[in-house]
């Protein structure tokens, strides 16, 4: 464990690869402003030379990383070994996951360390959705585990259909997939992995929604729900297309989901950290779909400093350091929208009089500057996630997004016709093909 009296120089150790160290660059920034060391421990996934490319460039974020060490995988037993060098040369003082697939030894490192964390069992229940079905049942849909030598051999009852066929370990929708038949169950079983655990689960109607939340000694500080909505209605997949942060709810729905957040949270043992929780708001109550002991994806963390008025990447910090942490309630609404495209190839984005930002070319996000609380709403940013030249097509997960835009408006303020005119400003150019 870390001491004030350390002879070394103090540090704070980051995991996650280049697309998330580049969207919350601003944690690498602050650990700088506090004296602190930023160290990354970055996958294969990580191109180091566009990572070294960013660092040698004085007005990029990540220029402010003081080592970086890449590993071939996310397990313990190869992330633990390969940061020991780094903790002999630092008091190291606190380690976040910046992404999911660190989640596990982040959490088991913080642990060895005797540091603020998210505990390491809470870690690997929230990288698995069979440990989160397990610990929390009541809260879950109706579900069953399928084994490896099972998969070609399982069978639904025919009035158990529309089901939900689920990877148990992967992340950002990958993999999760309706299906309406035996025929279609077999076929979406047959295409995860021997080393993939399959859940089958009953389809779960009902409006969805994600809460954030911020967690210090085990007790919730901070809360807050994000409405959802996916391409649920005009496909077999389950891609995000839209965030509201705050969601426009009814008080006692929030509330209802508010609750059953903050018991999920105790049952699982998240002690320290920020939590990403998906649900679906039923009939009969709320429903866990997945809870992640990380910070959101997508641009929620920046829609809820539009929306709030502050950044999170302080509170992170404060949270793995062990400084006591507070965060505002929200004054004003945002939303990230992802647009519909043609089927083709992309050729450029533009945008009428909004800047367009192009992160998974250039590895940087636009900084959006919190409004008063009364100005008039406005599109803050068109936002591209691919890359000239790729091929668009069906949204089957969020890798298969095209551009989104950014809207930010008064609490009061319609938020669809804000999104509506926000669109309307940006033109994809494909080809066809």
């Amino acid at each position: 464990m870390s001491t004030e009296s350390s002879p070394l120089p103090g540090a704070v150790l980051f995991m996650g690869d280049l697309v998330v160290l580049a969207r919350q660059g601003r944690l690498i920034q602050d650990t700088r402003r506090r004296g602190l060391a930023a160290l990354a421990v970055v996958s294969t996934d990580t191109d180091l030379e566009r990572l070294a490319a960013a660092r040698a460039d004085g007005t990029h974020p990540l220029s402010e990383l003081t080592e970086v060490v890449q590993v071939t995988d996310a397990r313990i037993a190869t992330v633990l070994p390969a940061v020991q060098p780094l903790l002999r040369r630092y008091d190291v003082r606190g380690v976040i996951s910046v992404g999911e697939v660190f989640v596990e030894p982040v959490g088991v490192l913080a642990d060895c360390l005797g540091l603020p964390g998210v505990g390491s069992a809470a870690a690997v229940i929230c990288r698995n959705k069979l440990l989160q079905r397990t610990a929390v049942p009541e809260f879950s849909p109706r579900w069953q585990v399928v084994p490896v030598a099972e998969r070609a051999g399982f069978s639904l009852p025919q009035d158990e259909f529309p089901a939900v066929v689920k990877p148990a370990g992967r992340f950002y929708s990958s993999g999760v997939r309706q299906v309406y038949n035996q025929a279609e169950l077999s076929a979406a079983l047959g295409e995860f992995g021997s080393d993939e655990i399959s859940l089958v689960e009953s389809r779960v109607i009902g409006r969805e929604f994600s809460v954030e939340a911020l967690v210090q000694g085990g007790e919730v500080f901070w809360s807050a729900v994000t409405g959802k909505e996916t391409n649920e209605h005009e496909s077999d997949f389950f891609t995000e297309l839209s965030h509201t942060s705050p969601a426009l709810i009814e008080p006692e729905e929030e509330a209802a989901l508010l609750a059953a957040n903050t018991e999920i949270l105790r049952r699982v043992g998240v002690r320290d950290g920020i939590t990403h929780a998906e649900y679906r708001l039923t009939a009969d109550g709320v429903v866990l779909m997945e809870v992640a002991a990380r910070l959101p994806g997508d641009a929620i963390t920046f829609l809820w400093e539009l929306a709030v008025g502050e950044p999170f990447e302080p509170v992170m910090l404060d949270l793995a350091l062990g400084v006591p942490a507070s965060y505002p309630a929200p004054r004003r609404r945002a939303r990230q929208h992802f647009l519909d495209h043609p089927h083709g190839v992309l050729r450029d984005v533009t945008a009428d009089g909004v800047e367009v930002s192009w992160p998974s070319r250039d590895d940087r996000w636009p900084l959006m500057t919190p409004a008063p609380v009364g100005a008039p709403a406005e599109p803050r940013a068109v936002l591209v996630g691919r890359l000239p030249g790729d091929l668009l097509g069906i949204q089957k997960d969020s890798g298969h997004r095209s551009a989104s835009v950014i809207v930010d408006a008064p609490l009061d303020t319609d938020p669809e016709l804000v999104t509506k005119q926000a669109v309307e400003r940006v033109t994809l150019v494909v080809d066809p093909v």
